[in-house]
């Protein structure tokens, strides 16, 4: 009981250092490290099972790689089936039925796969969970393309094709070329490349005037988002006298290889996949979380009241739900300090590629578990955003200074966790025994 108390004393500790440095390191191996250190304490060696700390150090290295090159597999074939063709939106709303149905798949097989005895999932057979997952997939891909699908559609071409008749710059697929937008004064903004706007006044000389102002790239206007040109030219025109303003150069057909400009596919089309990913994620692994986090007060409390150390009752499902609880208030109060980590610092994340990062995060985590390799959610997680980070933007697109940072807290996590546990254990020994 004083062991599995200074595991929470220990774990407790470095969980919260490590948060308010913003750095996401693994509950799972603070746990492991915390419980090592006090064993060393009360029995030596003898306490100590070698074979499965050393799967856990590796699982340090396996992890992110894994879940990394799985995440970075799937964004490649969708930016290959995709983002790069002629046409985008065509071919998403075209796999948007397979991407839920795969997704559904994974995560219900990941559920209901060995899951809680409270819902009889461990009842099930393998061949059950699969027949399950394969119906359920099979069910949403047909929900998808009979009903979201033309709601897609719909949506997709209203942005595209607004009420006023206007054309839209839909063959634009760089979110830095230029758009125009028509205004109440007959004025139309000119967003280019370098981030410069201009306005362009519709009056019978064609003239237009400059303004100062000045646009982030990250902030350039998506050629989805635009409302209204206002003219019968897909690009744009200043008619009165029949002339025609030419795009700029960026934006015209490139002379090498006389490609036309490609649509952008619209986020609409992963968001919801991304939250659909993360929530069944959430769920499957939050259960797994909670049993590592509330492990020792399980052990306590069943020391206590069973008066042994070989614990055969059932845990109490009040305890969980304590632990649940302890973790939701967590992730209200300190959560976001890790959260914008991941999300934000660490590399750039769009819909496609955080539902790419998702799906390859539970896949990893998913398989390991079965062939019984003790890995860390959070490790599959930074390892699926550096790889696809890496690959969706350039070396420079990852903050590598941080990823050091991460992968050092990642090696320290054990044994700071065991000197802790072990120096809480010993000052109990001498004061409570």
């Amino acid at each position: 009981m004083l062991g599995m108390f200074a595991v929470l004393i220990a774990s407790s500790v470095m969980l919260l250092g490590a948060t308010f440095l913003k750095l996401p390191v693994s509950a799972t191996h603070s746990i492991v490290g915390a419980t090592v250190g006090f064993s060393l304490v009360c029995r030596g060696n003898r306490g100590l099972n070698w074979r499965v700390l050393g799967m856990v150090v590796g699982s340090w290295f396996l992890s992110p790689v894994l879940s990394g090159v799985i995440s970075l597999l799937m964004f490649m074939l969708i930016r290959c089936f995709i983002l790069n063709t002629s046409n985008p939106i065509a071919r998403g709303l075209l796999c948007l039925p397979i991407s839920y149905g795969i997704t559904i798949f994974i995560n219900v097989f990941s559920v209901v796969h060995g899951g809680p005895s409270l819902l009889y999932f461990d009842r099930i057979p393998w061949w059950g969970t699969l027949l399950i997952s394969v119906f359920t997939g099979a069910v949403a891909m047909l929900i998808v393309q009979f009903f979201l699908v033309p709601f897609m559609r719909r949506k997709i071409r209203c942005r595209s094709d607004p009420p006023s008749g206007g054309t839209v710059l839909d063959d634009l697929r760089n979110t830095n070329t230029f758009c125009t937008e028509a205004n109440d004064m007959g004025k139309e903004t000119l967003t280019q490349p370098n981030g410069q706007t201009e306005q362009l006044t519709g009056s019978s000389g064609g003239s237009h005037s400059r303004n100062g102002s000045t646009k982030s790239n990250q902030e350039a206007i998506h050629p989805g988002d635009v409302t209204s040109l206002g003219h019968d030219n897909p690009v744009f025109s200043l008619s009165s006298d029949n002339s025609t303003e030419q795009p700029p150069s960026e934006c015209r057909d490139d002379p090498k290889n006389n490609q036309q400009p490609k649509q952008e596919a619209p986020p609409e089309l992963f968001s919801f996949l991304q939250i659909l990913a993360a929530t069944f994620a959430s769920f499957a692994r939050g259960g797994n979380d909670v049993s590592n986090a509330i492990g020792p007060v399980i052990a306590i409390w069943l020391i206590y009241t069973e008066g042994s150390v070989h614990q055969n009752s059932e845990t109490p499902l009040y305890l969980l739900f304590y632990g649940g609880v302890g973790m939701s208030v967590g992730l209200c109060v300190w959560g976001q300090r890790v959260m914008k980590t991941i999300g934000e610092d660490l590399t750039e994340i769009a819909a496609s590629t955080g539902f790419t990062i998702e799906i390859g995060a539970a896949f990893t985590v998913l398989l390991a578990s079965k062939i019984g390799l003790p890995i860390s959610t959070t490790h599959c997680k930074v390892g699926s955003i550096v790889f696809v980070g890496w690959a969706s933007s350039t070396k420079q697109g990852v903050d590598w200074k941080l990823f050091r940072n991460i992968v050092a807290a990642w090696l320290v996590t054990v044994p700071i966790s065991g000197l802790l546990s072990a120096a809480a254990v010993a000052i109990l020994k001498e004061t409570a025994l």
